[in-house]
């Protein structure tokens, strides 16, 4: 009896670790137990959320030179506290933007050469100041330069104008603490996973959410992103029964999903990344070295398994080398960062092919790196779709492009001594007494008004 055996070019895709010395070793990966993926990447550089002994950091790494990183190579050490996301510029490898626990964000300015020294708040390109609590994810916009989103423990996200420092808007109606960001395909919309079991699609410039949805029923929290220009929604979390899950959703419909999976029962959250170049949707285990990668399609069943990538050392991070920096001539189609506590392993997945020609099956026109919008355009109504650029000839890295902007200054405080610290605080101590006395005055105010 014959198998019929589903046609797909993908089918044979395989994963393969790098060899030692294409590794960055010597890595201090940040312990935070904050669910973020610890690694991010643009065609020039590779960052890593830092494991700082006081106030936070991270490294940033020329991309093309591996090898055991120094123990006094510089880092970005501009926050007081430790680093919980990072994510680089798609129109600018130069440019990248980080968020912390002390509530602030940083967009850096990156030298075309790397760090020539450890970076301090003062060398930031733009400081971006307004959450009350500690700032969780950062997410630039996908078309529209310089703008991007980020989201708190405040329970807010907010966009902002990086040229300005300013937010545009802020979108505060969820009520639990926020595990993803993620911007569709022209940048019209957002959709936002939140511990509270809700899924959120929001629009960003009228700072309202337009649809709201139960995702997953697990206590775990969870993520959600965009399929590309297919529009639809994938989220990752956890079912009833503490298995992994993953489920697909079409935002036009949302009062029921269109497939779903429980993969297994490991407790690590799922890290995923969607290639909509080649339809392949990555699912990385946090805690675990399996990253398992499947086929989204049109149709039923919509997704499916094509194979897996074991490791037996466990990823803490996992980021992703944008499609511009493949290696077209090794038929490789995509490059995943894993992040292990001491290293950063470059694990590349290709397509088995013997000719040594441009395989333009594989590599359809890709976002390129100039912003089809201005931050005031987009502010103004317009939307649009990438720009896109061929393969065929090779990527050619862009000059250094200096980001302009109007600063915000931020006052910096000077510490205490301890003598003012003990005034201070008895001044509030104060300040405190006499509000209990007046309250204590309302009470028996509205009693005998009572009576």
């Amino acid at each position: 009896m014959s198998r019929f055996v589903r046609s797909s070019k993908y089918r044979h895709v395989f994963g393969s670790g790098a060899k030692p010395e294409f590794v960055f070793d010597n890595i201090r990966v940040s312990k935070s137990a904050w669910d973020t993926n610890k690694v991010a990447a643009s065609t020039k550089f590779i960052g890593v959320c830092w494991e700082a002994g006081g106030g936070g950091a991270f490294a940033v790494m020329d991309r093309k030179k591996p090898g055991k990183r120094g123990a006094k190579d510089p880092v970005v050490s501009g926050h007081k506290a430790a680093v919980l996301d990072i994510a680089f510029s798609p129109f600018n490898p130069n440019v990248v933007a980080s968020v912390a626990e002390d509530g602030y964000g940083y967009v850096w300015q990156i030298p075309e050469d790397g760090l020539d020294k450890t970076y301090t708040s003062n060398e930031a390109a733009q400081t971006l100041k307004g959450h009350r609590r500690k700032v969780g994810t950062v997410n630039w916009h996908p078309t529209a330069e310089n703008i991007l989103a980020t989201s708190s423990t405040d329970y807010t996200v907010k966009v902002w104008d990086v040229t300005k420092g300013a937010v545009t808007s802020s979108i505060g109606e969820h009520s639990d603490n926020i595990g993803s960001v993620a911007w569709n395909y022209d940048g019209s919309l957002i959709v936002t996973a939140s511990k509270d079991k809700k899924t959120r699609i929001i629009d960003p410039r009228a700072g309202s959410v337009s649809e709201t949805f139960p995702a997953h029923e697990g206590n775990k929290g969870s993520r959600a992103l965009w399929l590309g220009k297919r529009g639809n929604i994938l989220t990752v979390g956890m079912s009833r029964m503490s298995e992994r899950q993953f489920r697909i959703w079409d935002p036009r419909n949302l009062s029921a999903q269109l497939a779903h999976k429980n993969v297994d029962t490991a407790s690590g959250m799922f890290m995923p990344f969607y290639d909509d170049d080649t339809s392949m949707l990555y699912l990385a285990g946090k805690g675990d070295g399996n990253i398992r990668y499947f086929e989204i399609v049109d149709e039923k069943p919509f997704f499916y398994f094509l194979s897996e990538y074991k490791s037996s050392s466990p990823q803490i991070g996992m980021g992703a080398l944008p499609k511009l920096a493949c290696n077209v001539g090794e038929c490789e189609i995509q490059v995943l960062l894993k992040a292990t506590p001491s290293k950063v392993e470059p694990i590349s997945f290709k397509v088995p092919r013997k000719s040594d020609l441009f395989q333009d099956d594989l590599y359809p026109d890709t976002p390129g790196e100039t912003p089809a919008l201005t931050a005031d355009q987009w502010l103004g109504g317009q939307n649009a779709n990438p720009k896109l650029v061929g393969l065929e000839d090779g990527y050619v890295p862009p000059k250094n492009k200096a980001l302009e902007v109007k600063k915000v200054e931020v006052k910096v405080e000077k510490e205490l001594t301890t003598a003012e610290m003990k005034t201070k605080i008895s001044d509030l101590e104060k300040r405190v007494a006499f509000l209990e006395a007046e309250l204590t005055k309302k009470d028996i105010r509205i009693k005998e008004l009572g009576g």
